[in-house]
Order: structure tokens, then sequence, then C-alpha cells
């Protein structure tokens, strides 16, 4: 099977300051596609960018949007397209967690899950697909969790978020296919980024890292446009015991 050329492409990678958004980020530039990235903070977007670009071959934007604001998105997508002429390929990475038994959890950040996890990839996608059929065709990826399957106590908001993106992901596989527009969705397991982690620099040997992701969104893009990998679970091959 032949693998498709990424050099020349042109990208969004939200929540791409940092973690598995900045490694998702990386990997595509490395391989030659312009991506714009976006980030509560534009500052914070804007420095990463300028270090992706150093990297190459391909350019790098920063741009700072809330992805749970419809109009933020909107200008995302405007000065994407505004920076590199086209769109073909979104990955909906921005999220958050918050953990906390149902009965405990305080309703405003319950709906700031949601916002960001579910409501902000839908607020992506709508605002995207115009650019991505002008491009006659492109990829959408969404970032979900082992989570969004997999239920776990304290989980409310984020198991909500996360079974929501998933089934939001299939529906929208099939909304679009005949656009040319193909869907996936990746649900790692557990990832070394820093938070929660142990060890120097907040890392885990027996975790996942960001590149491992990073690396699954690359082979993606790269299959012959014929085949559709709509669903990635993705997790640790050797977990610790017990």
């Amino acid at each position: 099977m032949s693998r498709r050329e990424l050099k020349g492409q042109a990208a969004i990678v939200t929540g791409g300051t940092r973690g598995i958004g900045l490694a998702i980020a990386r990997a595509l530039v490395t391989n030659g596609v312009d991506v714009a990235i976006c980030g509560r903070n534009a500052g914070d977007a804007e420095h990463a960018a300028s270090e992706l670009t150093a990297t190459g071959p391909g350019r790098s934007v920063g741009i700072g949007c809330d992805v749970a604001d419809y109009e933020s998105v909107r200008n995302l997508v405007t000065r994407a397209v505004d920076a590199f002429g086209r769109l073909d390929v979104l990955v909906n990475n921005a999220g958050i967690g918050s953990f906390a038994p149902v009965p405990d959890m305080d309703p405003a950040e319950f709906r700031r899950v949601i916002e960001t996890n579910l409501i902000g990839p839908f607020n992506c996608c709508h605002a995207a697909i115009p650019a991505l059929r002008e491009a006659r065709g492109g990829y959408i990826i969404n970032i979900s969790s082992l989570a969004g399957r997999n239920p776990l106590a304290g989980g409310g908001a984020y198991n909500a978020s996360k079974f929501g993106l998933n089934g939001f992901s299939e529906a929208l596989m099939l909304d679009v296919r005949y656009d040319n527009i193909r869907v996936s969705y990746v649900m790692p397991g557990s990832v070394s980024t820093g938070f929660g982690d142990s060890g120097v620099g907040g890392t885990a040997d027996w975790k996942l890292t960001a590149d491992d992701v990073a690396q699954v969104v690359v082979d993606l893009v790269t299959l012959d446009s014929r085949a559709l990998a709509s669903r990635v679970e993705l997790r640790p091959s050797r977990p610790r015991k017990g």
C-alpha cells in the first residue's frame, strides 16, 4: 500500500503548545506540513510555533484560541487558511481533565470539561469543514482516550466527554465521507506528559510518550486515501503491575 505525501499540506492542531498536541505538531512539521497551533494563551502559542518553524521544513503559526468559544474557533480557522492558503488536516487535541465523584463535582467544572472536550471538537469541525471541502478533501483526527470506553470512579465529567467524542466522531465520519474527508479518533491510554507522573521531568518509563501518539497521527494521515482506520486504541504494551 502506498503512503501519501504530506509535504505542502496544511494542518490545525488544537492544544498544540505542549504535551501530545506539541508532539503531533512537531511530527507534522518534520514531515513538511505547515501547522497552525492554538492554545488559550496566545503568547505561549506563538512561542511554540516559532520553535516548530525553526525545526522545519514545515512552517508554523501560533494563534490564541478557546475551542469552547465558536467565534474564537472561526478566527483560528480563518487565520490558518490565510497563513497557508489551504487546510488539509484538523487534529482536535485540546482537552482538560477534572476528576471528582459526581455528588461532589462543581456543576460549573462539569460544564467546563464538556465544553472543552466535546463542544470544542464540534466547534472546530463545523468551522473547518468548509475549508476541507474547498481543498477537495482532508482528514479530521480527534484525540480521545481509553476513558472513552472504560468508566472510572470520579471520572463522570471526563468519561462523559470522551464517550461523547467517540460517538460524535463516528457520526461525523458518516456525514462527511463522500466529501472525501476521513475521520478517525485515537484513544491513548496512560501517556507520560508530566501530569501525575513520577520521575525526573515527570516521566514514567512504562507509559506511552506523546511521540507515540504523534506517530499514530502521522501514520493515519499518510495512509492511502482509499483506507480508513476509523478508531485506534493505543495502550502501554507493558503496563505497571498491580
